[in-house]
């Protein structure tokens, strides 16, 4: 006897096109967010400008709502679709999720449409999550792995940065002294960070002739010193380009852990099936 197999239901559709981009609805529903998402951003840049604002004040102030609500929708949708809605809700992206549609919500409380636009702008960065897009999604993950991969490199360079501006900034200290503008050790190393950096903001500077040779040294190491994480980084996108990179975009209905291999069919983190029918 012959068993049909069971469709799967509305939630696992849902969670189909929400958390994954290897379907044609869920490849639109990732373009769609990603414009409306760009088209936020763009209204709250333009909400800064007080000409613009008090000249369509109630233009921006709609398009806002709109914007909300199909944040909300979406935000609904995401906690409905996963088994473990906690797993979502308190994840990163949960929260910044949540963030995004708070502060129209606040403003009815609090008083005032302008207000909390830096939590608005935080917006922006939902678009790291809609380019797990199958076209990028490779690019993406060779990307953070030579970023992984870097750190413990980066972190004792940069250590030894901090070593080098401590050392120079306290000589600086010694041979400018108060005179010169160097009144203390930590001003004297904000001046080194500044120098080495090649930013030079020119508020202190030195004036005798030993100080400026200091300076002078302290500066030419700077443009090399600049060179090095993006030679380390670099380093480790090569290495990372001649690896097999996974680009399966799904994501464990029970307990949303993602960046699972291309043949995988159950979930690495909790071991249960990916694709329920």
């Amino acid at each position: 006897m012959n068993r049909t197999q069971p469709k799967p239901g509305w939630k696992s559709k849902i969670h189909e096109i929400i958390y994954e981009a290897d379907t044609p609805a869920g490849k639109f529903f990732d373009v769609a967010l990603l414009i409306v998402i760009a088209i936020s951003i763009i209204l709250v840049m333009l909400e800064s400008v007080s000409t613009l604002n008090l000249k369509f004040y109630w233009h921006f102030y709609i398009a806002e709502w709109i914007i909300t609500i199909i944040f909300t929708i979406e935000y609904i949708l995401r906690v409905i679709a996963i088994k473990r809605p906690k797993n979502y809700i308190f994840s990163f992206y949960g929260i910044v999720d949540l963030l995004s549609t708070l502060p129209t919500y606040l403003s009815l409380i609090l008083g005032g449409h302008n207000l909390l636009f830096a939590v608005r702008a935080l917006r922006l960065l939902r678009v790291f999550r809609i380019l797990k897009i199958t076209r990028y999604i490779g690019e993406s993950n060779r990307l953070l792995l030579a970023l992984r991969n870097s750190r413990p490199k980066i972190i004792v360079f940069l250590f030894a940065v901090l070593i080098i501006c401590v050392i120079m900034g306290t000589v600086m200290h010694l041979v400018e002294g108060e005179k010169g503008g160097f009144d203390n050790i930590p001003l004297s190393i904000y001046w080194a960070i500044v120098t080495l950096t090649t930013v030079g903001f020119g508020d202190i500077h030195p004036v005798t002739p030993l100080g400026r040779f200091i300076a002078s040294f302290i500066m030419i190491v700077g443009y090399g010193i600049i060179a090095v994480p993006t030679g380390i980084v670099t380093s480790e996108i090569t290495r990372a380009q001649k690896k097999p990179i996974p680009t399966n975009t799904q994501v464990c209905p029970h307990c949303n852990e993602a960046k699972h291999m291309d043949d995988a069919e159950f979930c690495h983190n909790c071991g249960k099936k990916l694709n329920e029918e």
